[in-house]
């Protein structure tokens, strides 16, 4: 499964040529301008890895690295940040801010893609991936598959991510601005009627595998995942 790369750089013939060596490598990419154009891009897909300039129009890569550190469904994503500052204490308040790896302009797409295995293997969980299981469902989180019993279940970045905090947080209630915040993340204002609209299309999606039933609507808190006394 291709590997996607989300490329946060502002100067776009940097970014573009980035992003085509990527392609050519065979991984997917995103591309974002600024912080607020890659906080969008995550929330919508979770990239497998950001490469992330320091030098950004709206605020530092140094901030967005650390604010994604702060949130539980991003905090595991491995970052690389991109930057022409060469200085030591600049590369230690870099690698301080939580990111995996820094490499200084200008670089070789050679190196960068070396790096970018490199990091990808470190990120990667032991024994091939880490799973989760729920009854017939199983999550994999590294290939962020999701299969009931042999059959693959098909769903869009916001549900995989919902599902993928049900799974890992069972038998709990969760209310509406909570879930908000673990799946959409506490930066994105997104109003809690869509919230609705998700678990429905869920719903949808885990109903040919009689699953359904395991995201239970709990009258005045909000939600419970849990795939015991489901119907």
């Amino acid at each position: 499964m291709e590997k996607t790369v989300l490329v946060v750089e502002d100067d776009v013939a940097i970014r573009d040529m980035i992003s085509f060596n990527l392609r050519r490598s065979g991984f997917e990419v995103i591309e974002a301008g600024d912080c607020q154009q890659a906080r969008v891009q995550v929330t919508d897909r979770m990239p497998d890895l950001i490469l992330l300039d320091w030098m950004l129009p709206d605020t530092t890569g140094i901030e967005f690295a650390r604010s994604l550190g702060r949130e539980e469904l991003t905090a595991s994503i491995p970052i690389i940040m991109l930057t022409a500052r060469s200085a030591e204490d600049d590369k230690v308040r870099g690698l301080d801010s939580g990111v995996d790896d820094y490499i200084t302009k200008p670089f070789s797409a050679r190196e960068l893609m070396a790096r970018i295995r490199a990091v990808l293997r470190r990120a990667a969980p032991e024994g091939g991936g880490e799973q989760v299981a729920a009854g017939r469902l199983v999550l994999n989180l590294a290939s962020h598959r999701v299969m009931a019993g042999d059959h693959p279940v098909e769903l869009g970045p916001t549900e995989y991510r919902m599902l993928k905090f049900f799974m890992t947080h069972q038998d709990r209630v969760y209310s509406r601005s909570q879930l908000l915040d673990h799946v959409w993340g506490g930066g994105v204002y997104v109003e809690e009627r869509t919230v609705d609209v998700h678990v429905l299309r869920l719903r949808k999606a885990l109903a040919p595998f009689g699953c359904e039933g395991f995201i239970q609507t709990v009258r005045g808190a909000g939600y419970r995942f849990s795939p015991e006394g489901a119907d």
